[in-house]
């Protein structure tokens, strides 16, 4: 993991994150929609570093951001164990370790830090690079969602993926 390494987001990477989602390899395995502007993503950094939600950045040694993941708790009070998981990898940098090191990071901050039970996922279902990363990490599928979301023109189906905790928890 020489070449690259985990760091927190910043508001100052609104730039950076603006241009890895310009490419479609990107934005087209995510339910965002093409060509955000930086202000709209300067406006969202700053919901992404609420209290509650853990950004993570992986950054080359020169300082080129490769990709962002993050973890979010949901908020509704009875649901405060499980958290979201979302990320995006620079087409340059896809099936290179990037993902597997921003995902062993928060899998370690969930797990070792926060105490999270359950974390969960949304992935388009033809997108099995991404879900054999997630199944890498303890991920299984749980819920094939029809129809789910529009992509170029066409509603595609979704796939919900969960993870518990290793170790098991009370009444499971």
């Amino acid at each position: 993991m020489s070449d690259y390494r985990i760091r927190h987001l910043e508001a100052a990477d609104a730039a950076a994150l603006s241009e890895l989602m310009r490419d479609d390899s990107v934005y087209g395995n995510t339910l965002q929609l093409p060509h955000l502007s930086q202000q709209s993503l300067e406006r969202n950094i700053h919901h992404l570093l609420r209290p509650g939600r853990w950004q993570l950045i992986c950054e080359s040694a020169s300082g080129e951001v490769l990709g962002h993941a993050g973890l979010w708790r949901l908020d509704e009070p009875r649901l405060g164990h499980i958290a979201g998981l979302g990320i995006i990898v620079g087409r340059n940098w896809q099936g290179r370790g990037v993902g597997s090191a921003l995902m062993a990071a928060l899998m370690d901050l969930a797990d070792n830090w926060l105490g999270l039970a359950r974390i969960e996922l949304t992935v388009y279902a033809d997108n099995l690079q991404a879900q054999a990363l997630y199944r890498k990490f303890g991920f299984v599928e749980e819920v094939r969602m029809k129809a789910h979301s529009l992509r170029n023109g066409v509603y595609e189906d979704s796939v919900l993926m969960g993870r518990l905790r290793p170790g098991g928890l009370a009444g499971n």
